[in-house]
C-alpha cells in the first residue's frame, strides 16, 4: 500500500468543540496546528447535536458552590473534586471570555436584554445559557468559522486516526526503546479519499475523538463516535478511567432509525412530564425530584415502568411548558414533524438511548494523559468531572474549558522549546499493510456490528447483571478475535477501522463493567 510522510508540531485529532478550541488556543500564539476531522456535514460530531445548552452561572452571581454540589450528587460523589471545582470556577469565565467576548454566539435572551437561564434535571438553579433548542449547533458554526479563517490551523477532512505513533512501540532505533519513559509521536491516520494510511509524527498529539454511543443499538450519537480515541490510548498503554459509566438519555425519539433524535433534557426543565399508558405519571414513585431527578434514574425508571407494563415506549407531556415551542424547541418541533408528530397537540413518544460516556482516558487538568506528549480533552477524556453520571448541560462547558486549558498547556510547551529536531521521528515507521484479501463484504461488517451493538444493549445496557456481563464478556471476547484476524488481512477503509476501534470499546466497557461489582450511577448494577 502506498505511504505518505509529513511532520507536524501539534496534530489534534477531532475536530468537536474541544478539539477546535484547543486548536484555536495554539493558533492564537502563532503556532501551527494540523486539525483532523472523521465527520462531514451529513455526520457531524456530538458537539454540533447538543441541544439544550451549555452550563453559566445563576444570575444572583453566588452560584460555584451550588453547583460543584450539584455535580458531585449527580456523580454519586466518585468524582474528582479537583476537576469539578474547576470546572465551577473557571467554566463560565471562559464561556465569556471565548464564546460571548470572542465568537459572540447568539444566546439567547429575555426580551432582548437579560440573558435566558434555564434549568435542567438535577440542577438546583437556573443557570444553563441555550440558544433555543440548537445550542451545539449555533456554537459550532461560530467555533467553526473561526477555525476555517485561521492561516495558522491546516483543517484536514476525511482523516481517521487508526492509531497513535509511541517511542516504544513504533521506533526502529533501539535506543528509544530501552528508555524508560514512553513518549507520544503522532499518529497513523487513514485518508479516506485516497485510502492511503499516512504516518504523521508530531511534537504534541491531542486526542479529541468523542464518545462511544455505536457501540450500542440505540443512541444519539454520530457515525464518528465509535471510541477511537480510548482503543488507541488503551493500545499504547494510556491509563483508562470509569470505562463502565456510559450514561443513558432518558428521552430520545421513539422512531425507528440509525441515531436516535434527541429529545432535549430542557423540555422536562421546562415543565414537561413523563408518563405511561393513559396519564401514569410515574416519576414521583421513583424519586422525590420527580422529572427533575439525574438521567441515571430517570433512564432505569423508565426501563422499570416499560418492563412492567410491557409498552414499547413512555411519552412527554408537554402540557406544563409556558414557553412558545415554535420559539423555543424549534429543532424538536421541526424533527417532530417530519416524523408525524405535532407536538403542540400530543405528547412526544419516547424511549432512553445511549447518550454519553464519563469514563475514558485519564486526563489532568491541563488534559495531560499517563504517556508524555498525549492530550485527551472532551468525552474521549475522563477528567474526573462526572464521577458516576453526568449531570445535565456540563459536557459543552467542560469540551471548552479543557479544550482552553490543554491549548495553552501545549502552547507553552511548545514555546519553551521541543527537541523538534530529535532524530527519534526518523526513526518512526510507515504503516504496513499486511493483508491485501478482499473481503471486507459489507455483509460481514453489518453482521459484526449488529453482534457487539446488540450485545451491548442487552448485556451492558442501563441495567446489568453478573450473568449477563460475563456472556457480553465471552462473546465480545471471541468476535475481537475474529475481527483482529479480519482487521490484519483486509485493506484498510473506513468501515473496517470503525468496525475494529468499535469492538475494542465494547469490549474495554465490559470489562470494566465486570470488574465493578458496585451499583452506582450510570452502572446500574443488580
Amino acid at each position: 500500500m502506498q505511504t505518505e510522510r509529513s511532520r507536524h508540531a501539534v496534530l489534534i485529532i477531532g475536530a468537536g468543540l474541544a478539539g477546535c478550541i484547543a486548536a484555536l488556543r495554539l493558533a492564537d500564539r502563532g503556532i501551527r496546528v494540523t486539525l483532523l476531522s472523521s465527520g462531514s456535514e451529513d455526520h457531524p460530531p456530538n458537539s454540533v447535536l447538543a441541544q439544550g445548552g451549555i452550563i453559566y452561572r445563576a444570575h444572583d452571581g453566588n452560584d460555584a458552590a451550588r453547583l460543584e454540589e450539584d455535580i458531585m450528587t449527580a456523580g454519586h460523589r466518585i468524582n474528582n473534586p479537583d476537576a469539578v471545582k474547576f470546572l465551577a470556577a473557571e467554566g463560565p469565565n471562559a464561556v465569556d471570555e471565548i464564546l460571548i467576548d470572542r465568537l459572540d454566539v447568539p444566546f439567547d435572551r429575555i426580551d432582548g436584554s437579560r440573558r435566558d437561564l434555564t434549568r435542567e434535571a438535577g440542577h438546583s438553579a437556573a443557570r444553563i445559557l441555550h440558544c433555543a433548542d440548537h445550542t451545539g449547533r449555533s456554537i459550532m458554526e461560530r467555533v467553526g468559522r473561526a477555525v476555517r479563517d485561521n492561516p495558522c490551523i491546516d483543517l484536514r477532512e476525511g482523516c481517521s486516526a487508526v492509531d497513535l505513533l509511541t517511542s516504544h512501540h513504533h521506533s526502529r532505533g533501539m535506543t528509544y526503546r530501552y528508555q524508560l519513559a514512553d513518549r507520544c509521536c503522532g499518529a497513523y491516520v487513514l485518508n479516506e479519499a485516497t485510502g492511503v494510511v499516512e504516518t504523521m509524527p508530531a511534537d504534541i498529539t491531542v486526542l479529541a475523538t468523542g464518545g462511544v454511543g455505536r457501540v450500542y443499538l440505540h443512541t444519539s450519537n454520530s457515525r464518528a463516535a465509535t471510541g477511537s480515541g480510548v482503543t488507541m490510548a488503551g493500545r499504547a498503554v494510556v491509563r483508562l478511567m470509569n470505562m463502565e459509566f456510559m450514561q443513558f438519555h432518558p428521552t430520545t425519539l421513539f422512531y425507528p432509525e440509525p441515531r436516535r433524535f434527541l429529545i432535549t433534557e430542557a423540555m422536562r426543565g421546562e415543565g414537561a412530564r413523563l408518563f405511561a399508558g393513559k396519564g401514569d405519571y410515574f416519576m414521583e414513585r421513583y424519586d422525590p425530584r420527580g422529572d427533575l431527578a439525574p438521567r441515571d434514574i430517570v433512564s432505569r425508571s423508565i426501563v422499570d415502568v416499560l418492563l412492567r407494563n410491557g409498552d414499547p415506549c413512555v411519552f412527554l407531556d408537554l402540557g406544563g411548558v409556558k414557553h412558545d415551542l415554535e420559539t423555543r424547541f424549534p429543532t424538536v418541533l421541526q424533527n417532530c414533524l417530519e416524523r408525524g408528530i405535532d407536538i403542540r397537540s400530543e405528547p412526544i413518544p419516547v424511549v432512553p438511548a445511549a447518550h454519553y460516556f464519563c469514563g475514558g482516558i485519564l486526563a489532568d487538568l491541563k488534559g495531560r494523559t499517563s504517556l508524555d506528549r498525549l492530550y485527551a480533552v472532551g468525552e474521549c477524556a475522563c477528567t474526573g468531572v462526572h464521577g458516576a453520571n453526568r449531570l445535565a448541560s456540563t459536557s459543552l462547558l467542560e469540551a471548552l474549558l479543557w479544550g482552553k486549558a490543554a491549548g495553552d498547556d501545549a502552547a507553552a510547551r511548545v514555546e519553551a522549546g521541543l527537541d523538534r529536531r530529535n532524530p527519534l521521528y526518523d526513526e518512526i515507521e510507515d504503516w504496513k499493510m499486511q493483508g491485501d484479501e478482499r473481503n471486507d463484504d459489507p455483509a460481514l461488517i453489518a453482521q459484526d456490528w449488529a453482534t457487539i451493538r446488540n450485545t451491548m444493549w442487552n448485556y451492558v445496557g442501563i441495567t446489568r447483571t453478573g450473568p449477563r456481563l460475563a456472556r457480553a464478556f465471552d462473546e465480545l471476547r471471541d468476535l475481537s478475535g475474529n475481527i483482529h484476524e479480519f482487521y490484519k488481512s483486509t485493506p484498510l477503509s473506513r468501515d473496517v477501522l470503525d468496525l475494529f476501534h468499535g469492538c475494542e470499546t465494547a469490549y474495554l466497557i465490559t470489562q470494566a463493567a465486570l470488574r465493578n461489582t458496585r451499583d452506582i450511577g450510570c452502572h446500574h448494577r443488580v
